[in-house]
C-alpha cells in the first residue's frame, strides 16, 4: 500500500484504553492539621518525547575476574519505565507521580499526535504533567488533544505552566479545569497539601516551537514567584515546582524565589547522579539530588531524570514540622533489560552474566526492571502499525540521490553503494553529495519553520546511503538518517560559523584524515582550496536571501543556525560550535529524521517529488584539492 505522510496519523489511529487511578495513602499516625515531621516520595520523569520503545545502550560492565568491558543491553521503554513506577510506588507511602515535560516529538510514534504517548503515560496515572515546549509544537490544538486522550479513562492528569497565557484564538484560552491549563495544584497526601506549580521555559517555547501567535509566556520566576505567594497564603506550606527550564536554570530560579522547597525538573535532559556512573560509562551533569538554598537561604531540592524514559527518579523529601525541607535523598534508577552481549552480539557466558547482575546490583543506580504487562500490551499494536510503516511509501525520487561525502575523484571516491551512476557523476564530483545536501536544506527549512533559521550545519558522515530513482519509504529515511541526533539551535556569528567550517575541513585534510567531517550548510555556500592553510581555505562565503540570491556572511552578525546535537557538542572536528553555549545554544528537540519527514511532507503536491537542489544551493560550489 503507498502511503504520503499527510496519512501517516491516518494509519496510526487506534482506539485503545485503561488506564489506572493514583492512591492516596495516609501516613500512620497522621493527624490532618496537625503540624508534624512528614516524608514525601516523588517518583518523576521528563522529556521522555515519544521514545516508547526499549533501545541499546553499551554499558561497561564486569564480567568477571576484575574485568569491566563493554556490555549491550536494552534500556528504557515506556513498559519497563512503567513497571519501574507501579514498583517503587508500592514501597512508599506518600507518593507523587510527576511528569516535567515534553511527551511529544521524537519518535514515529509522535504521528499519533499525543494518542499513544497519553494511553502509556495513563498507565501510571501521572498526579501532574507540566507543558514543555514540544508540547506546543503543533499549535495550542495539539496541546488540546494531548489533554483529550490523558483524559480519557479516571487519570485525568492535570496540565500545569503557570506562566504561560493563552490568546483569544487558542482552544484553551477559555478553558475551565479540569479541561485547562492550570498554573498549580494542591494535592493531598497524609493528611498534609502539597502544592504543585508548573513552568514552561517562555523564551524557547516562543520562538522555537509554534504556540498559538497570540499566546504568551511569562518570565518564569516572576509567575513562579507569584504562584508560591498564593498557595501559601492558603496555608499551603509545601511546595514543588515542577519546571521544564533546564537544570542549570532551575539552579538560578531557586536564588530568585521565596518559599519553594522542590525542583522536579525537565528541558536539559540532565543525568544526575553519583559519580559511580562514570565507570559504568555514564556522566553525571550533576548530584541527585542537587542541593541548593532561595534567596532567603533555606534548602532547596533539585532533581531531573536524564531523557527518553532512561531513568526513573526516585527522591524522599522530609519536611520539618514547620514545613520546611530537613533532607533529601533518593535515586536515580537507570532502568536496563536483562538479556547481555558483546558488541558483535555474541551473548555472555552464565558465569559472566551472574557477575554483571551483581555488578548492576552493587551499583545501587543501575536496576534491572521487567516491563509492565498492561503497558506492553497497549504498547504492542501501536509497534505493529509503527514496524508496517516501515514499507510506507513518503515520496518518489524521479533520479538517483548520490551519496558523496566529500567532492573531488580522490578522498571519496567510491562511497555510493549504486556505483559509477554516483561515483562518476559530474554533479556530485564537483559539488558533492545530493543526499547530503537535501539533507541540509531539510533542517534548514525545518529551521525557519521552528526559530526563523538563516542556515544549517550537517556533516557528511551523518547522511549514510544513497536513495535509487523510485519510491522512497519511511525505513529508506531511517537508514538515511539512523542516528539519535536532534535539532539544536545556535546563536552564531558569521566568524563563529566559519570557524567551524574551517575545523571540519581540517578533519578530513589533517592526520584523522575523517571524510565524514566535510560540512554541508543549507542557506551557505562557499568556494573550497584544500592547497591553502586552515583558516584560508574557504572563501567567497555567501548566505541565501528571502528572495533566492545570495550576498555576503557578515562575519561580526549573529545568525540563527540549525544543526545537529551531535555537531552541536563539538563532535566531528566541528570543534567551535561547541563553545556555543547557555542562551546562545537552544535545544530544539526535533529529531533528525523527522525533520526530514516534515521537509517531505511539505513539498508541493499530493504525491511528494524528492529531487536534487538547483546547482546554484549547494553549498560547495567550487572545489580544489590538494595534491
Amino acid at each position: 500500500m503507498r502511503l504520503t505522510t499527510k496519512n501517516i496519523a491516518f494509519v496510526l489511529g487506534l482506539v485503545l484504553a485503561g488506564c489506572g487511578t493514583a492512591k492516596d495513602q495516609q501516613a500512620a499516625g497522621n493527624q490532618a492539621g496537625t503540624p508534624q515531621p512528614f516524608e514525601l516520595t516523588l517518583l518523576h520523569i521528563n522529556d521522555h518525547h515519544s521514545r516508547l520503545d526499549a533501545e541499546p545502550i553499551t554499558l561497561r560492565l564486569a564480567t568477571g575476574a576484575g574485568k569491566r568491558e563493554p556490555v549491550i543491553v536494552e534500556r528504557g521503554g515506556f513498559p519497563r519505565l512503567a513497571g519501574a513506577i507501579k514498583e517503587r510506588e508500592r514501597q512508599s507511602a506518600n507518593v507523587l507521580k510527576i511528569h516535567s515535560g515534553d511527551a511529544s516529538t521524537g519518535d514515529l510514534y509522535t504521528l499519533t499526535e499525543g494518542k499513544a504517548d497519553a494511553e502509556l503515560m495513563n498507565t501510571v496515572c501521572f498526579d501532574t504533567m507540566t507543558l514543555g515546549n514540544h508540547e506546543f509544537d503543533n499549535t495550542d490544538a495539539g496541546i488540546r488533544k494531548l489533554m483529550g486522550f490523558l483524559h480519557r479513562g479516571t487519570c485525568a492528569t492535570p496540565l500545569l505552566s503557570a506562566n504561560v497565557r493563552f490568546g483569544a484564538t487558542s482552544p484553551l484560552h477559555a478553558a475551565v479545569a479540569p479541561e485547562a491549563v492550570q498554573p498549580s495544584v494542591v494535592l493531598e497526601r497524609g493528611g498534609q497539601k502539597i502544592g504543585v506549580i508548573g513552568l514552561t521555559v517562555a523564551g524557547k517555547t516562543k520562538n522555537s516551537s509554534q504556540p498559538n501567535p497570540d499566546t504568551t509566556f511569562l518570565d518564569e520566576a516572576t509567575a513562579a514567584q507569584a504562584e508560591i505567594d498564593r498557595l501559601r497564603s492558603q496555608g499551603i506550606d509545601k511546595i514543588i515546582l515542577s519546571t521544564h527550564i533546564g537544570y542549570q536554570a532551575d539552579q538560578a530560579l531557586v536564588r530568585k524565589l521565596s518559599g519553594v522547597d522542590v525542583v522536579v525538573g525537565g528541558d536539559s535532559h540532565s543525568l544526575l547522579g553519583p559519580e559511580v556512573l562514570k565507570q559504568y560509562g555514564l556522566s553525571p551533569e550533576g548530584p541527585y539530588p542537587t542541593r541548593t538554598t532561595d534567596r532567603d537561604g533555606k534548602p532547596v531540592c533539585i532533581v531531573q531524570a536524564w531523557q527518553y524514559g532512561y531513568v526513573l527518579g526516585e527522591v524522599r523529601v522530609r519536611f520539618d514540622a514547620r514545613g520546611e525541607v530537613s533532607d533529601c535523598a533518593g535515586t536515580p534508577w537507570v532502568l536496563l533489560g536483562d538479556q547481555f552481549s558483546r558488541d558483535d552480539r555474541t551473548p555472555l557466558t552464565a558465569q559472566e552474566t551472574e557477575a554483571v547482575r551483581a555488578d548492576i546490583q552493587a551499583s545501587q543506580v543501575l536496576r534491572i526492571t521487567a516491563p509492565d504487562p498492561e503497558a506492553a500490551a497497549l504498547l504492542a499494536p501501536y509497534r505493529q502499525q509503527k514496524e508496517a510503516l516501515g514499507a510506507a511509501v513518503v515520496a518518489t525520487a524521479p533520479e538517483t540521490l548520490c551519496l558523496r561525502r566529500v567532492p573531488g575523484s580522490k578522498r571519496d571516491p567510491s562511497r555510493s553503494s549504486l556505483g559509477d551512476v554516483c561515483n562518476k557523476n559530474a554533479r556530485v564530483n564537483t559539488h558533492g553529495g545530493d543526499i547530503q545536501q537535501i539533507v541540509a536544506e531539510a533542517f534548514l527549512q525545518q529551521g525557519k519553520a521552528f526559530f526563523g533559521a538563516d542556515l544549517s550545519i550537517q556533516n557528511g558522515g551523518g547522511v549514510r546511503v544513497d536513495l535509487p530513482a523510485g519510491p522512497i519509504t519511511v525505513q529508506d529515511v531511517y537508514t538515511v538518517l539512523p542516528f539519535k541526533n536532534t535539532l539544536v539551535q545556535l546563536n552564531a556569528t558569521g566568524a563563529e560559523v566559519k570557524a567551524a567550517l574551517e575545523d571540519a575541513v581540517e578533519g578530513v585534510v589533517g592526520p584523522a584524515l575523517n571524510t565524514g567531517c566535510y560540512p554541508y550548510t543549507g542557506g551557505l555556500r562557499w568556494w573550497l582550496d584544500l592547497t591553502k592553510p586552515k583558516g584560508s581555505r574557504l572563501s567567497h562565503l555567501e548566505i541565501r536571501t528571502m528572495d533566492g540570491g545570495y550576498q555576503p556572511l557578515d562575519l561580526k552578525k549573529t545568525y540563527k543556525v540549525a544543526t545537529i546535537s551531535f555537531l552541536a557538542d563539538g563532535n566531528d572536528s566541528f570543534t567551535a560550535l561547541k563553545n556555543i553555549t547557555n542562551e546562545r545554544r537552544i535545544e530544539v528537540g526535533l529529531d533528525y529524521a523527522e525533520a526530514f519527514f516534515k521537509y517531505i511532507e511539505r513539498l508541493p503536491g499530493e504525491n511528494k517529488v524528492l529531487t536534487p537542489l538547483p546547482v546554484k544551493d549547494y553549498s560547495t560550489q567550487r572545489f580544489v584539492d590538494a595534491p
